[in-house]
């Protein structure tokens, strides 16, 4: 089914959420006064982290009032239905990077349409990153962009890389990858370049082809969604460890396309 909406509309709202989601962030980024709390799962949380999803959540109910929401600071709608829009929001993906001062973070958001059979699929995504003066988006049949700076937009392609020795990987950190970590270790003994980027950077690194394979084994979908669309719409392909399409699993693996299928086996060997 055709989405039904107006995408070209979408993508200027995200646009417009991107500027008020920075002007937060980057107010608040190595302030000496940034209040910082643990969630139950013992992350952190900023009042950076709130302020922005706030700030986002008031904009959508006054300009897409019959839009759903879900984030990851003030939880998602329960009564998401077929037909329906919902938005999903991480307001800053990196936030252990955020409080200590370093620059890798940014305000994901993404936009998933329900079909009539109760699939779910992302419309469009924008990534923004103020403290890297970078941000990336993409809409369905679109294209995937970038700009720097404020610059001009520039449209993004993935790699063309097809062997693993010629490969650059990039991921987190090594935590979290149960009985596929021996598997995924040897996988980048093999590869060319193995660098612990993390975080959203990793994934649009391979939307702009830098980096050819961007793994993570423990992700939410405000994690993903937006990082989705834009791998995808750059010609690359995004699915979870089991390969299942889509940022809607518990793991997230960005690839060129073209090194998807043996990255897969290759972990789940």
């Amino acid at each position: 089914m055709a989405y039904p909406g107006d995408l070209l509309g979408d993508i200027e709202l995200l646009k417009t959420l991107a500027d008020l989601s920075d002007e937060i962030s980057i107010s608040r980024f190595q302030a000496q006064d940034l209040k910082i709390e643990s969630k139950p799962d013992g992350s952190p949380v900023t009042d950076a982290d709130k302020a922005v999803e706030e700030r986002i959540r008031e904009v959508l109910k006054a300009q897409r009032p019959n839009d759903k929401i879900v984030g990851e600071e003030f939880g998602g709608a329960s009564d998401i239905k077929a037909l329906d829009k919902y938005w999903v929001i991480d307001p800053i993906d990196g936030t252990k990077n955020f409080l200590r001062g370093l620059p890798i973070w940014a305000t994901l958001i993404g936009l998933v349409h329900r079909n009539e059979s109760g699939q779910d699929r992302v419309i469009a995504g924008m990534v923004s990153s103020p403290a890297l003066f970078r941000r990336w988006y993409a809409a369905e049949g679109f294209g995937a962009f970038t700009e720097v700076n404020s610059g001009t937009a520039i449209q993004i392609k993935t790699s063309s890389v097809k062997g693993i020795s010629d490969a650059s990987i990039s991921f987190s950190d090594l935590a979290g990858w149960g009985p596929r970590r021996n598997s995924y270790l040897a996988f980048l003994d093999r590869a060319w370049r193995a660098r612990g980027i993390g975080d959203f950077w990793s994934h649009m690194l391979v939307a702009e082809g830098a980096v050819d394979i961007a793994a993570e084994p423990s992700l939410a979908l405000w994690d993903m969604a937006a990082l989705a669309i834009i791998v995808t719409e750059a010609g690359g392909r995004f699915s979870d460890l089991d390969n299942v399409a889509g940022p809607f699993g518990k793991s997230g693996v960005s690839t060129n396309g073209h090194l998807h299928e043996i990255f897969i086996g290759a972990v789940n060997s």
